[in-house]
C-alpha cells in the first residue's frame, strides 16, 4: 500500500452527519492548487459534492492562493471535479436521489504524491442524535480519565 499523509480532516461532518458509506476519489487541480493543498492552505467547513451530467463536482471547497506564484494564480473558490469510475458515480447517484442523503468530503490526504478525497455518503443527524453523540463522547472521556487515574494509583 502506498504511503499516505493526511492533510485535513472534517470533524464537523462527522458530528453533523451519520456516515453510511465512504469512497476514495481523485481530484482535478491546477498546479498552484496542488502546491497550496500540500502546504495545508485549504478550508472546507461547508463543502459538498454534487452530481451534474454524470460528473461529480466539489463545491464550497476553498484553496487559498499560492503565495510564491506569479499573477497566473487559480480561482480559490472554483468548483473542482472529482474522479470516479462511471459505475461508482451511478451507484452514488441512486443513493443521493433517496431522501436525505448527501455527499460530504470527510478528509483530504496525499497518496503516492497525488491529492485524494475521502467522500462520504451521509445523512443529516437530528438534534437528539447530536446530543447522544456528545453524551457518548463525554462518558468515554470520563471512563478514560478514571482508567488512567486507577493505573497511576
Amino acid at each position: 500500500m502506498a504511503d499516505t499523509k493526511k492533510i485535513a480532516d472534517n470533524k464537523k461532518a462527522r458530528f453533523n452527519y451519520s456516515i453510511e458509506d465512504s469512497i476514495e476519489c481523485g481530484i482535478v487541480l491546477e498546479g498552484t492548487e496542488v502546491k497550496s493543498v500540500k502546504s495545508g492552505n485549504i478550508s472546507f467547513p461547508d463543502a459538498f459534492a454534487e452530481i451534474i451530467n454524470n460528473e461529480i463536482w466539489l463545491k464550497g471547497f476553498h484553496i487559498s492562493e499560492y503565495s510564491y506564484s506569479s499573477i497566473f494564480n487559480h480561482n480559490p473558490d472554483r468548483a473542482k471535479k472529482l474522479l470516479l469510475h462511471a459505475d461508482e458515480i451511478k451507484r452514488l447517484k441512486r443513493k443521493v436521489e433517496e431522501k436525505g442523503f448527501t455527499l460530504i468530503p470527510l478528509e483530504f490526504y496525499l497518496k503516492a504524491g497525488r491529492v485524494k478525497v475521502n467522500l462520504g455518503l451521509c445523512k443529516g443527524k437530528k438534534l437528539f442524535d447530536k446530543r447522544a453523540s456528545i453524551k457518548e463522547k463525554d462518558v468515554n472521556r470520563d471512563l478514560q480519565r478514571n482508567f488512567k487515574k486507577d493505573l497511576l494509583s
